[in-house]
């Protein structure tokens, strides 16, 4: 049900917000609306509205929506589809607030509008968010894989990041970022660290041979760990509805022995059930002053083209030791208000980037996803808490706003390019031009929706 909740809000909130961009510089350019809808399909709940009479539509397909505008042409093909009904009637009055025949700048902006609307969403949302402060993890290096890429550059453990690419790095999630970027864009990346001495080294990163699948963590591909400090085999925390909850485990239970095998620290556990997928395990723990066993199967899991094992269960964090290391950084509201431009700007740019490789491709189609993963992300970040689930709206709400501006037919870029076309040619795009260019931008976004839902039932059978 939260999964089902988060996604109808996601979906809703973003489709409103950015069909009210086009709604309201529609009436600002004095254009007539004649329907606003939010779904599509059949009217659940429908209300008409102010002097130029807008229908309010909720629809009961809610992947979508529309904002219908006083436009000749559209008339003109809804005689043609349907000769034998009666149509509207609208004097030369009112049809000089029809879309049609409005200024190409007019109608430019109408189009840029639902797209910077859910831009803007994104800013106000990440404007929000860093006016609270950010946390993260200090950059520290942990297990650093052996022949890994880390490896090659001499990447070793207990490292603190310093700077990428000559960019200050602070936590984990900057450093993964820069890392992401440079990956893109360049074949290495120059990495400065201070290691346990103190001593300042700079290790260059080769990207060559690195895995293009978009899906795979970027510290996975280049064979790196974040650092986390020692911890002893006591559960802090059992999932709602997972193996180990099921099974029997409760918080403050100290792990023993798994199989008879004794264990000294948190690690042993994760590396133990990681490597025991749907194998039945045996743990004795102690249970305040009792010992007690309890059988488990770790559940299997899909992770970096293989499968993992994991009951749902984390370890008790002490909270001294993980207070060293946290980063916490607090910003202005100017200063917020400019990270968050920033932010949405970086975000968008590397979103076209991505697009741009799949097309070329250099990167994999799987990052490609459809209304179903979409959901799950949905429900896994509002279980997350309220800012985790706000970080995900923005960056779903800035993808929309991307896949807009692309230059094809039927979407807002398309009409965006047919009106540039239009300024530099000093007339409007033919009819029949347009008619063919919805063909193929209808082709084109079956064929995005079907690597997207060919993509969503693959991750379902493959787990």
């Amino acid at each position: 049900m939260l999964t089902l909740l988060a996604f109808i809000v996601t979906i809703g909130l973003i489709v409103t917000i950015h069909e009210y961009g086009h709604f309201q510089v529609a009436r600002w350019c004095g254009i007539r609306v004649l329907r606003f809808s939010i779904g599509f399909g059949k009217p659940l709940w429908h209300k008409v509205i102010g002097k130029d009479q807008t229908e309010f539509v909720l629809a009961a397909i809610p992947l979508g929506g529309y904002v219908k505008m006083l436009d000749e042409r559209e008339l003109k093909l809804d005689v043609e589809a349907n000769p034998g009904e009666k149509h509207a009637q609208y004097s030369e009055a009112e049809l000089t607030r029809a879309f049609n025949r409005q200024s190409v700048y007019k109608r430019i902006a109408v189009v840029l509008a639902g797209p910077v609307a859910n831009l803007l969403l994104a800013i106000v949302i990440y404007w929000v968010l860093l006016m609270q402060g950010e946390v993260g993890m200090r950059p520290i290096i942990g297990q650093v894989k052996d022949a890994s890429l880390a490896a090659q550059a001499s990447l070793t453990t207990a490292e603190v990041i310093q700077k990428i690419a000559g960019k200050p790095i602070k936590t984990w999630q900057e450093a993964r970022w820069a890392l992401l970027e440079a990956s893109l864009d360049n074949k290495t990346v120059e990495i400065e660290a201070i290691n346990k001495n103190n001593e300042l080294h700079l290790h260059v990163l080769s990207f060559n041979g690195i895995n293009n699948d978009a899906e795979i963590d970027i510290l996975e591909k280049i064979g790196v760990e974040m650092y986390r400090p020692d911890a002893e085999a006591v559960i802090g925390q059992v999932l709602p509805n997972s193996v180990a909850e099921k099974a029997g485990f409760k918080e403050n239970d100290k792990i023993l022995s798994i199989d008879n095998v004794q264990i000294k620290n948190w690690d042993e556990v994760v590396n133990t059930v990681k490597t025991s997928p749907s194998k039945v395990l045996q743990f004795e723990i102690q249970r305040q002053q009792k010992v007690v066993e309890i059988s488990v199967t770790p559940e299997a899991v899909k992770e970096n083209n293989g499968k993992v094992g994991k009951i749902g269960a984390g370890a008790k964090v002490v909270q001294a030791e993980l207070d060293k290391l946290l980063v916490k950084q607090y910003y202005s509201p100017i200063e917020s208000l400019t990270k968050a431009i920033a932010k949405t700007w970086q975000t968008s740019v590397f979103s076209l980037k991505m697009l741009w490789y799949m097309v070329a491709g250099k990167t994999s189609w799987k990052g490609i996803s459809g209304p179903v993963t979409i959901a799950t992300y949905a429900g896994e970040s509002a279980n997350l808490g309220l800012k985790t689930f706000l970080g995900f709206l923005a960056l779903v709400s800035i993808s929309i706003g991307v896949l807009n501006l692309l230059p094809i037919p039927v979407l807002d870029g398309g009409h965006l390019m047919y009106y540039i076309t239009e300024i530099v040619k000093g007339s409007p795009v033919s009819e029949q031009t347009m008619l063919m260019g919805q063909k193929i931008g209808f082709g084109l976004l079956g064929l995005l929706m079907t690597i997207a839902i060919f993509n969503d039932i693959n991750r379902i059978i493959l787990g």
